[in-house]
């Protein structure tokens, strides 16, 4: 995992960044105080080309000085982070938070739609990286029955690979105590499209209105974006929730083709009994993953995922 600078710094005063707005940081010190922290000019992340050294969950050191704010000198060892590509084309990486328990990665089938193309590279990231993930397919209440359909067969999908599935409706409370019990005591991300609902899942879990939460927009069904930068929320039953912008894609970032495979359960299962051993699942004769796909023991969307992430690795970006 990442490391912050030299020992020499690991000295002084000790905290959580819990929001990241971009030019500072705001930084709860064990003592419960809050302090405005800046970045000293040559703190740098070893082996990571991130657009910033320091994010929403990272325990770092600090300096004080004396009108209050602190300049942060260090930041402790990651257990884990999650991390995509900046932008198309980009090489360098936007780490959405460090240390996290949990991540929610909320999914609506539509109003708007998530397409699994996104849920599958969000969780290629999170396998990549050791961030345990519960899909929680949200706004359940406003679906007809062929959208209700779609659900139940993306929720056999993903439950028979081994991920953890949630329905929720915060307008009927389905799912509100499974989602209390989740997070509590827990430091868990939330992630998903603008317009999945993310921030009422924030003013439940936290227990007042938190968030501002803002209508769909008409344009194209796309989510009005409402969070702006990252931050720790604290929750009403222990713990912490890390509310992130919207994302609209998610680009993954440091994997050579012949990993992507280790980071889909089933196809990193199946492909053992490939004829070769470098087998990259495309057209190589007595590829196991391919005659699965075929046979419809491996999912054609997921097949279309891993598809879609090694062209991108060889084009050196990434599609929406």
């Amino acid at each position: 995992m990442a490391k912050g600078g030299e020992e020499s710094g690991k000295r002084g005063l000790q905290g959580l960044v819990v929001r990241n707005t971009g030019n500072s940081y705001l930084v709860r010190d064990d003592d419960g105080n809050d302090i405005i922290g800046i970045a000293k000019g040559n703190l740098r992340l070893k082996g990571i080309r991130s657009t910033s050294p320091i994010v929403v969950g990272d325990r770092v050191f600090m300096d004080r000085n004396p009108d209050g704010t602190a300049f942060i000198t260090d930041i402790a060892e990651r257990k884990n982070y999650i991390v995509r590509k900046a932008s198309n084309l980009s090489k360098y990486s936007h780490i959405l938070a460090a240390n996290i328990d949990l991540a929610f990665l909320c999914i609506t089938v539509s109003h708007p739609e998530t397409t699994t193309v996104f849920i599958d590279r969000f969780l290629v990231t999170a396998e990549a990286y050791s961030v345990p993930v519960y899909l929680i397919f949200n706004k359940i209440d406003l679906y007809d029955e062929e959208e209700h359909g779609y659900l139940d067969a993306l929720i056999h999908l993903y439950s028979t690979i081994g991920y953890r599935c949630l329905k929720t409706s915060i307008v009927t409370s389905e799912g509100k105590d499974q989602l209390e019990a989740l997070a509590e005591g827990k430091t868990v991300l939330l992630a998903g499209h603008s317009g999945v609902g993310k921030s009422s899942i924030v003013n439940l879990l936290v227990g007042d209105e938190a968030q501002k939460v803002s209508e769909i927009s008409g344009y194209h069904h796309k989510g009005m974006h409402t969070t702006t930068f990252s931050e720790m929320i604290e929750l009403k039953n222990g713990g912490f929730l890390i509310d992130t912008p919207g994302i609209k894609g998610f680009g993954t970032i440091d994997m050579s083709r012949a990993e992507v495979s280790h980071y889909f359960p089933e196809i990193f299962t199946v492909s053992k009994n490939c004829k070769y051993n470098n087998c990259l699942h495309l057209n190589e004769p007595g590829c196991a993953v391919v005659e699965a796909v075929a046979n419809h023991h491996i999912s054609e969307s997921r097949y279309h995922s891993y598809l879609n992430i090694l062209e991108d690795i060889e084009e050196g970006k990434y599609r929406l």
